[in-house]
C-alpha cells in the first residue's frame, strides 16, 4: 500500500528556510557590528596616537620658542660686544694719531706762518693761524697734502687784516686726516733727523715756540718736544 504524506511539508520547508535566513541575517549583523566596533576602536587608537604626537610637538615647539628667544638675546649681546670691540679697536688705532699729528704740524708749518687755533672732530681737523702772505698759506697747504698723516686741505678763509704786524694775513684751513699704512708708518718712524723736510729743519726755536703754545692750549694731548736743528745740520753737517 502506498504511503501518502498529507502533512503541509511545503509550509514546514518555508518556515525552515525563513529560520535559516534570519539566522544568516543575524550572523551577518553580528559580524558587521564586530567589524564596526573594531574599526571604531582602531580609529580611536589612531586619534589618541595623533593627539599624543600633537602634544609632544606643542611641547617641543614651546621649548624651541624659549631657545629662539635666548638666541635672539645672545645675538643682541653679540652685536653689543662687537660694537664695543670695534670702538676699542678704533681707539687703539687712533691712540698714537694725535702725537703724530702734532709732530706733522711742527714739520709742515713754514717759518712765515703761525697757528693760533686747532680743532679736531673725527677724521677732520680745523686749523686757524696767521701768515706773512698768501704764498705762505699756499706753501703750508702743499706741505699738509704731502704729509702721510694729513690729506687734502681746503682753504676756508684768508684775509689781510692790515694791522701792521709781521704776519697780517689770517687764514683758516679744513684738513682731512689720513691713516698711513703700516709700512709707510715704519718708514716715517725710522727716518733720521737729517732727512726731515727742509722747512722743518730750518725752523728756529723762536718760530716753533709760538706754534706750540696755542696748540697746547687747544688740545689736551701732550705735544712731543721738538729739538731745534742747528745750522750745520740743515746744510748737511752731522749735528749731535
Amino acid at each position: 500500500m502506498a504511503h501518502v504524506n498529507l502533512l503541509p511539508w511545503r509550509a514546514a520547508r518555508r518556515k525552515q528556510r525563513e529560520r535559516e535566513f534570519y539566522m544568516q541575517l543575524g550572523a551577518a549583523f553580528v559580524v558587521g557590528l564586530g567589524v564596526l566596533l573594531l574599526w571604531v576602536f582602531w580609529m580611536d587608537q589612531r586619534i589618541d596616537n595623533q593627539n599624543d604626537r600633537n602634544t609632544y610637538l606643542q611641547t617641543e615647539i614651546k621649548q624651541l620658542d624659549v631657545r629662539i628667544a635666548k638666541i635672539k638675546d645672545l645675538e643682541k649681546v653679540r652685536e653689543h660686544l662687537l660694537a664695543r670691540k670695534q670702538i676699542i679697536e678704533q681707539l687703539q688705532a687712533d691712540r698714537s694719531q694725535m702725537v703724530h699729528l702734532f709732530d706733522e704740524l711742527v714739520k709742515t708749518i713754514p717759518t712765515s706762518a703761525r697757528l693760533s687755533g686747532l680743532k679736531q672732530g673725527g677724521q677732520a681737523m680745523s686749523l686757524d693761524g696767521v701768515a706773512q702772505s698768501n704764498a705762505s698759506v699756499a706753501e703750508y697747504m702743499r706741505n699738509i697734502e704731502g704729509s702721510p698723516w694729513m690729506g687734502h686741505a681746503d682753504l676756508r678763509k684768508t684775509e689781510n687784516t692790515h694791522n701792521g704786524s709781521r704776519m697780517p694775513y689770517t687764514f683758516g684751513l679744513n684738513v682731512t686726516l689720513n691713516k698711513p699704512k703700516a709700512d709707510e708708518t715704519d718708514k716715517v718712524s725710522v727716518l733720521p733727523a737729517a732727512a726731515a723736510p727742509a722747512a722743518a729743519a730750518t725752523v728756529p726755536a723762536a718760530a716753533t715756540a709760538p706754534v706750540a703754545a696755542p696748540l697746547a692750549k687747544s688740545a689736551t694731548t701732550a705735544v712731543p718736544e721738538t729739538k731745534p736743528v742747528s745750522a750745520p745740520t740743515a746744510t748737511g753737517g752731522a749735528g749731535s
